[in-house]
């Protein structure tokens, strides 16, 4: 990889970047974060940053990663209640792996929700990334979802979601959100190492 491209498409970004893209971008990766750590925090730093993505996609006319912000808001609310109140006498929600029905779930859940989006964004906006658009949201929408039940393959849909994301903003000219994506695939990567050794501890401690 050349890092002088990658320098410089940082540079390129900061350079080109709004004020409100840059404190969207902060807390975005504060909330990753404290995602990685199991922190609590992860819900309202990135409350914060999902309010400024809704007007920044809207701008440039990302309508569908538009709805998954404000997905994400909501979803925040509904996980920070959760994590706030274990099950039995826990401390905390636990880590835990989704069953075989939970995986066909959230299989199905990403197909039905590309399909709508695209379907969408083809013949009610002048959306010119459809496909990529719809893809990205679809995935992130079942990222947050697992996220809120504190399932270890949350990570796996935010890798999936943090690759496809690095090309499509850098294509939309918000360069500094792209290379944000890019340090997202490595904290998503970590995120997924860590909750899996969590899991397992779990697991022993509980078996």
């Amino acid at each position: 990889m050349d890092l002088n491209w990658i320098w410089s498409g940082i540079e390129e970004g900061i350079a080109e970047m709004t004020w409100m893209e840059g404190v969207a971008v902060f807390f975005g990766i504060a909330s990753v974060i404290y995602s990685i750590k199991k922190n609590i925090l992860v819900f309202p730093t990135g409350m914060v940053s999902t309010l400024i993505y809704v007007y920044l996609c809207f701008q440039y006319r990302l309508y569908a990663d538009m709805g998954i912000n404000a997905y994400y808001f909501g979803m925040s609310v509904y996980g920070w209640y959760l994590w706030s109140r274990p099950p039995g006498e826990r401390e905390e929600l636990p880590v835990t792996w989704l069953s075989k029905k939970g995986i066909f779930q959230s299989i199905g859940l990403f197909f039905m929700s590309y399909i709508a989006l695209y379907l969408v964004l083809e013949n009610f906006t002048d959306s010119d990334v459809p496909y990529w658009d719809s893809f990205t949201t679809a995935s992130a929408f079942v990222g947050m979802w697992l996220m809120a039940k504190k399932k270890v393959e949350n990570w796996i849909a935010w890798i999936i979601t943090d690759i496809v994301s690095v090309p499509l903003y850098f294509y939309k000219g918000l360069t500094l959100t792209s290379f944000q994506f890019l340090f997202f695939t490595v904290l998503a990567t970590i995120g997924l190492i860590e909750w899996v050794k969590t899991a397992k501890k779990e697991e022993k401690a509980y078996a």
